[in-house]
C-alpha cells in the first residue's frame, strides 16, 4: 500500500490540537499499560495497521506482556486481564462502535466500581483521540514502520 500523504507534513499547524489533545491524555494519570490497551484495541476494531504496530511495539518497549496483546482480540475470554482493565475494554469497544453499540449503559455502568468520574473523562478522551488518529492513519494510508523502512517486522 501507498501512502497517500504524509499528514503531517501537510498540515502541521492543523494537528496541533490533536498533538496537544495526544498530550494531555498521556499525562492524564491512567496509567500506561492501559492507555496502550486502549489504543491497541480500538486500532484492531477500526483495522488500523499503521496504529496497531506503533502502539503493540510501544506496549511491548514500556515491558507489557506478549500475550496479553496477542490476546487483545479476544480479551473477554482471556484471562489476562484485570477487572479495570476489562472495564475499559469493554467500554473502549462500546464508543469504538457507537454506530453500533450507542454506548450501552451496562458498559457505563461497569466503569463505575473501576474508575473515577474524572477518570472516566479521560478515558473517553483516550478513546476519542484515537479514534480520531485511526481515521487519519487509514484515510492517508500510513504504513506500519517496518513496512515502511522496506524490511519485515
Amino acid at each position: 500500500m501507498t501512502p497517500r500523504l504524509d499528514y503531517f507534513a501537510a498540515a502541521p499547524k492543523a494537528l496541533q490540537p490533536m498533538l496537544a489533545l495526544e498530550k494531555a491524555v498521556v499525562s492524564s494519570g491512567l496509567e500506561h499499560g492501559l492507555i496502550e490497551l486502549v489504543k491497541t484495541r480500538a486500532s484492531q476494531l477500526n483495522g488500523c495497521a499503521f496504529c496497531i504496530d506503533m502502539h503493540t511495539r510501544d506496549a511491548l518497549k514500556a515491558g507489557e506482556a506478549p500475550a496479553r496483546l496477542f490476546l487483545l482480540d479476544a480479551w473477554r475470554e482471556a484471562p489476562h486481564y484485570t477487572p479495570r482493565e476489562r472495564a475499559a475494554l469493554a467500554w473502549t469497544e462500546a464508543l469504538t462502535l457507537v454506530a453500533e453499540t450507542h454506548a450501552p449503559d451496562a458498559d457505563y455502568a461497569g466503569l463505575l466500581p473501576h474508575f473515577t468520574e474524572e477518570e472516566i473523562v479521560k478515558l473517553s478522551l483516550l478513546i476519542a483521540t484515537i479514534n480520531a488518529w485511526n481515521r487519519l492513519a487509514i484515510g492517508f494510508r500510513a504504513v506500519p514502520a517496518a513496512a515502511a523502512a522496506g524490511k519485515a517486522a
